[in-house]
């Protein structure tokens, strides 16, 4: 570390700041994606020693344990200054001590042994240790499990611009006042779907269904049901589970020569008469304005997964679910809707998230009457 700029190293102790180490955990995860190699990271929550007469002291010591048991490519710095320090320990390979649980447990039995020629037990005790992998999949056997958020500080509000926080805020306040507005306006066109919908067949009028949201946590999505009831889900889970699995392969081998297909079933015998015309103009969508009030989503932003969908993301795809809210209509929805490949999909949305601005947003919500209006890739 002492090539490193001085601006970047706590002078106090030697180790990288809170802003860069930061920085360095968002490169790692972004390697991590490309290179299917997963890091492993350590949070060592100092804060039982605020207060001590000799808290610096103590703070060193417990970095040279932490110093003497890692390697020359791993990462020391501040997760949060003065409170917890992060060890990031790099390109944790699927090989060697195999499971990068098991080098986890080896690497964390180093660290105690050391920490041992500076500490008692009780004193090592007091040091809270939490241990985070990334992809989070190489340790949860739960892979449509919520995103761990201590692997994302750098997604915090807390550590965006003052003038990135009010964008939020303001992208909050459309949201709110924006689908209060659009509920109390075409209130009769809800109850004119309905009422179409209850009669049409059999069945409750809305249809919920569990999506992924933000971070990667459940709730519920909200749409008018367009099928008949007790309809097996096997049909649009397989042809999930293949269209993603084709069009990943195929990427991977030959980016940019995919085909276009249509990343919805076009001719599905689930779909009721009503129910067509619903989803072809996208009325079926509407309840979703009260998923946006309650705070699930926003009117402009990526689509919800379906859980199943969800476990057959690569890692790289999980990034559209990481920064944004998911919204009602979106970047993929007013450029190519249903007739992109899934990973063109994706990629979209990861530009809205690369490029967001309020100004982004309006542009899209602007279109996106007129792309309902051509109820083009609408099946």
């Amino acid at each position: 570390m002492s090539n490193v700029c001085a601006p970047l190293i706590d002078n106090d102790y030697g180790i990288y700041i809170e802003d860069y180490f930061g920085e360095l955990l968002r490169v790692e995860r972004k390697r991590a994606e490309r290179s299917t190699n997963p890091f492993l990271m350590m949070l060592f929550d100092v804060s039982a020693f605020e207060g001590f007469d000799n808290k610096i002291e103590i703070i060193k010591n417990i970095i040279k344990a932490l110093l003497s048991s890692t390697r020359e490519i791993d990462v020391i710095g501040w997760y949060t200054y003065d409170t917890i320090i992060g060890v990031m320990l790099r390109e944790m390979k699927k090989t060697g001590h195999g499971h990068p649980r098991s080098t986890r447990d080896i690497i964390l039995r180093r660290i105690y042994k050391n920490l041992g020629n500076f500490f008692d037990v009780e004193e090592i005790k007091q040091v809270l240790v939490s241990c985070h992998s990334f992809p989070e999949g190489d340790v949860s056997a739960v892979s449509n499990a919520p995103l761990d958020l201590s692997l994302y500080p750098d997604m915090s509000l807390s550590n965006k611009s003052p003038l990135r926080v009010l964008s939020f805020f303001i992208k909050t306040l459309m949201d709110v006042f924006g689908s209060l507005f659009l509920i109390v306006l075409i209130s009769p066109v809800f109850l004119i779907i309905a009422i179409l919908v209850k009669y049409s067949s059999k069945g409750p009028v809305l249809f919920e269904q569990e999506r992924i949201g933000l971070f990667g946590k459940p709730f519920v999505f909200l749409k008018f049901r367009s099928m008949y009831i007790n309809q097996n889900q096997d049909i649009h889970k397989n042809f999930i589970k293949k269209f993603i699995k084709d069009k990943t392969e195929e990427d991977s081998k030959s980016k940019g020569s995919e085909e276009k297909q249509v990343y919805k079933i076009t001719d599905d015998p689930r779909v009721t008469q009503i129910g067509r015309f619903l989803r072809k103009t996208s009325l079926d969508e509407l309840p979703q304005l009260f998923n946006v009030l309650k705070g699930d989503m926003s009117l402009v932003g990526p689509r919800p997964p379906i859980p199943y969908e969800y476990e057959q993301y690569d890692v790289w795809h999980k990034g559209r679910i990481v920064e944004f809210k998911p919204g009602i209509t979106g970047l993929w929805q007013v450029e190519g809707r249903s007739s992109t490949t899934f990973n063109e999909m994706v990629r979209l949305d990861l530009k809205y998230i690369r490029e967001w601005s309020l100004w982004l947003d309006i542009k899209i919500l602007l279109k996106t009457p007129w792309v309902v209006i051509k109820g083009k890739g609408a099946y």
